[in-house]
């Protein structure tokens, strides 16, 4: 199975070698059809303690790192 891919804004650099990124998406609400935004933060490894807040980042799945850490930051992009 393929290790899934997310893109979110690192919202917390303050651990070390940890960051956390909140990943928003859409879903469609199920009887007025209108799309709610629904929001998630998860706990990814940066090596280089490089990135910062505010910074659009994509993370990959990966095996435990810590207790909350199950992935790892990909690449980093440029502010737009």
């Amino acid at each position: 199975m393929p290790k899934r891919i997310l893109q979110g804004v690192v919202v917390s650099d303050k651990m070390d070698k940890t960051i956390v990124v909140e990943v928003e998406r859409r879903i469609q609400h199920p009887i007025y059809k209108k799309f709610i935004r629904r929001s998630k933060r998860y706990h990814a490894h940066d090596e280089s303690n490089a990135i910062k807040v505010g910074q659009k980042v994509r993370i990959i799945e990966s095996r435990p790192l810590s207790k909350t850490k199950r992935w790892v930051v990909v690449t980093e992009q440029a502010a737009s």
